[in-house]
């Protein structure tokens, strides 16, 4: 950052817009604990690599446990943390290149699972951290410092993909909307099962979306981002995708799924009708005799 924010240990570029993602993560944070009466350390934020991976920590206060893994794998690393410790809230915070791209192949097996896991993915539609490549987001004829003459490739909608592999509770927030944006990291923590949380985060650097999302008169520019309606009823699915055709940058629960058994319910199930091994037993079947 700059001397006049020496408080601050990691670097993001000025109007970067995971700051507000950071401080939403801590305000939900801080009510969870609020709430639940258990301590910080039942939280685990898992990240990537990337611009994301300056959330492992919060800011002030007690931190929760964080954990920096490779590139793409954010999910297999959550799907270890919850089968260890079940009773453990585990995080995931994500960009969309590391979420979206070489870990997209992650989202449908965690979501068949319906692993109890909230994923926060910070959306800039760029690749920011390594100079501004093209990512799955980014719109067709961008030009980049890996598409000099335009990308090739639609830009992906990340809330139908999640619909279609069977994410259990999907929600979207902008970083501006910091208070909105921690209300919905909120519901995906209370959520029993796979939720995401996509977020419209801009790279002020590499990819300026903020007069493209909340509109600029002077530019001629309407906003992108609405409010979902409040009529909208989140349980069915059929109402959910409508909503994310409709085009722009919908605001608010998206789809939420009640009722389906997370993965360590059901495997807590297996569990009672069959009794597992000890480690001496498991180690003697590897003995040859």
């Amino acid at each position: 950052m700059t001397q006049k924010n020496p408080e601050y240990d990691f670097k993001w570029c000025p109007g970067c817009g995971d700051f507000g993602v950071r401080r939403a993560l801590e305000f939900a944070m801080a009510e969870r604990i609020e709430s639940s009466k258990l301590p910080m350390e039942t939280n685990v934020v898992i990240a990537g690599i990337g611009c994301s991976g300056n959330l492992v920590h919060l800011l002030e206060g007690p931190q929760p446990f964080g954990f920096h893994g490779i590139h793409g794998r954010t999910l297999p690393i959550a799907l270890g943390a919850k089968m260890a410790r079940p009773d453990l809230n585990v995080v995931v915070v994500a960009g969309d290149g590391d979420f979206l791209s070489i870990g997209m192949e992650h989202i449908a097996p965690q979501a068949a699972r319906n692993l109890d896991v909230c994923c926060v993915v910070m959306d800039n539609a760029v690749y920011g951290l390594t100079k501004g490549q093209s990512a799955p987001t980014t719109t067709l004829g961008a030009i980049t410092s890996s598409t000099p003459y335009g990308k090739a490739e639609e830009a992906l909608n990340p809330l139908e993909l999640y619909l279609t592999l069977g994410v259990t509770f999907i929600a979207q927030g902008f970083s501006s909307k910091v208070k909105d944006l921690a209300k919905l990291i909120s519901a995906a923590m209370a959520h029993r099962g796979f939720a995401i949380v996509h977020v419209q985060s801009p790279c002020t650097t590499y990819n300026d979306t903020y007069d493209v999302l909340k509109g600029n008169p002077k530019k001629s520019l309407a906003p992108q981002i609405w409010d979902v309606p409040a009529e909208h009823e989140p349980s069915r699915r059929e109402a959910a995708f409508q909503l994310v055709q409709r085009g722009g940058v919908p605001l608010g629960i998206i789809y939420r799924q009640e009722g389906r058994p997370s993965l360590d319910q059901r495997l807590a199930q297996l569990q009672e009708r069959v009794k597992p091994k000890s480690v001496d037993e498991l180690m003697a079947a590897y003995q040859l005799s």
